[in-house]
């Protein structure tokens, strides 16, 4: 395995069920840290600011899938990712989206010795192209069937596997 740090940071993604998927994905490929940020449902925390109902709500939607992973992996509330974007380049990341563009590498032939974060857009849009802007690449999973992308828990999952366990 290799040790690079790793983050993900899941934005405007909408279904708790994706982000209870994600983050038990993510603690299972030693991620340091996930990013919840944008509209993205997040589990209670100290200091919330949500409405008590909306917040346990959440919390009780992302536990279906996260099987205890909200409670015992790191996690972080980012609303503006804007502002996190600079915290993470300043720390060593590289930051890359994971979107189908025409600048995408197919994600089989990316290596890298850096650290990465990860970032993974709307189940339905994508990452906008602001935030593709900003980012220092594109990586897409290549399709071999008829659908054009997979559900983001699951992107997630394969993009993971491989950053976390390819060899330089």
């Amino acid at each position: 395995m290799n040790k690079r740090r790793l983050v993900l940071v899941v934005h405007d993604v909408r279904s708790a069920h994706n982000v209870g998927s994600i983050l038990r994905s993510a603690d299972g490929f030693g991620v340091n840290c996930v990013y919840l940020s944008g509209y993205t449902p997040y589990p209670a925390m100290v200091n919330d600011k949500r409405l008590p109902h909306i917040a346990k709500r959440a919390t009780e939607q992302i536990a279906k899938t996260a099987l205890g992973a909200e409670k015992t992996f790191r996690w972080r509330h980012q609303a503006d990712i804007f502002e996190l974007i600079p915290k993470l380049k300043k720390e060593g990341y590289l930051l890359a989206a994971l979107e189908q563009t025409g600048r995408a590498l197919r994600l089989p032939e990316f290596k890298t010795k850096d650290d990465i974060a990860l970032i993974v857009g709307s189940e339905i849009g994508g990452i906008k192209p602001d935030l593709l802007k900003a980012v220092d690449i594109h990586l897409a999973i290549p399709m071999l069937g008829g659908k054009e992308s997979f559900n983001v828990s699951i992107a997630s999952a394969v993009a993971l596997y491989h950053l976390r366990w390819y060899k330089l």
